[in-house]
């Protein structure tokens, strides 16, 4: 693992900082590579609930400034180099997709670029009022993948999609809320609260829904011909035949807080 990602795990809190403060925690070829590493290990341990992201808090705020540009030249810098630079994205963005636990981007400041692509691989986006967002493709002459391209698509819709890039602007936090590319804009000294807010309720209840939740949502934005719809009546099975549906009755009928275990 990376010295330029901090990863921890608290009160079934995974946490992933982006560590690259003085560059404004921009994504370098080794953190794609440490991102899919973190979120393999949050997806083994248990005690693991909810998923948070965020970046290192630095003279300037920012969730990601997007790639290290530094590196291109290196690499990027011929047909080789550019497909093993893709090859460690799509591994980060595949794990952060697909991790059976809810992931939430904690945004405060730069989110741009492959900042804004890993935040969209998160399930919940939650921002700091000043917090900015953009993808600049179009100024670099940088290619996006289909693969990096769908969630923003999946989550916006293709007009926006196309706004944010073919335009490569820089979008207020007010303007990402309302474009749907973030679920709460909150003044800046509110954001822990809010995500603390989120992940409490998150931890707190039953995991198996959750996951039921996560896998049915994805199947639903596939083509109907390859949508797995015995995967999702499965998951749905999975929670009806727990012993955390069991739980959570028993403890509504007897008025107090459930306590589940994911089984």
């Amino acid at each position: 693992m990376t010295e330029q990602l901090i990863v921890s795990n608290e009160n079934g809190v995974g946490r992933l900082i982006l560590n690259q403060p003085h560059k404004l925690n921009a994504i370098a070829f080794e953190m794609w590579h440490g991102i899919g590493e973190a979120l393999d290990q949050f997806a083994s341990d248990d005690s693991v609930r909810v998923v948070v992201i965020e970046g290192a808090r630095g003279a300037k705020p920012a969730f990601s400034a997007g790639a290290d540009i530094s590196q291109f030249a290196t690499r990027r810098n011929n047909k080789e180099a550019v497909a093993l630079y893709e090859q460690a994205v799509h591994r980060g963005e595949h794990a952060l997709m697909n991790i059976d636990k809810p992931t939430i981007a904690k945004i405060h400041g730069y989110c741009v670029g492959g900042g804004l692509a890993v935040a969209l691989c998160c399930d919940l986006r939650l921002a700091s009022d000043i917090s900015t967002f953009g993808i600049p493709a179009a100024k670099l002459g940088l290619g996006y993948t289909l693969a990096s391209l769908k969630p923003l698509v999946d989550l916006v819709g293709p007009s926006v999609t196309k706004e944010v890039m073919y335009t490569a602007k820089r979008f207020t936090a007010a303007e990402a809320l309302i474009m749907g590319l973030i679920n709460r804009s909150v003044p800046v000294d509110e954001l822990n609260a809010l995500v603390d807010d989120y992940t409490n309720a998150i931890a707190s209840n039953a995991p198996l829904t959750i996951s039921a939740v996560k896998t049915t949502v994805a199947e639903s934005l596939k083509d109907e011909a390859v949508r797995d719809v015995a995967l999702c009546a499965a998951a749905v099975a999975r929670c009806n035949n727990s012993a955390d549906y069991i739980e959570g009755r028993t403890a509504f009928v007897e008025k107090r807080k459930p306590q589940f275990t994911g089984r």
